[in-house]
């Protein structure tokens, strides 16, 4: 715990190069976690996990080229995130 100016000066300094640091992040990385439930849940995509069940991650993934072709299809329609 800082006492003095100084070493409170030191402390701010230090937590704002911190928080520069992690704000410098552009990406998050991605995880996979089991759930409480049981579930599959994928962090780092967006605010809160993207969870489903093994079974439907499965359909999800045997579904990867007929996504990738309607993403392409329908590219014109789809929004961009802004980073």
């Amino acid at each position: 715990m800082p006492n003095s100016p100084d070493d409170m000066a030191q402390e701010i300094e230090r937590l704002r190069a911190e928080n520069a640091a992690l704000r410098s992040k552009s990406t998050r990385e991605l995880r996979l976690q089991v759930s409480q439930k049981g579930a599959v849940s994928l962090y780092g995509i967006r605010r809160f996990p993207v969870t489903f069940y093994m079974e439907e991650w499965h359909r999800i993934l045997g579904m990867s080229d007929d996504i990738s072709t309607f993403i392409r299809e329908h590219e014109h329609e789809l929004k961009k995130k802004e980073s």
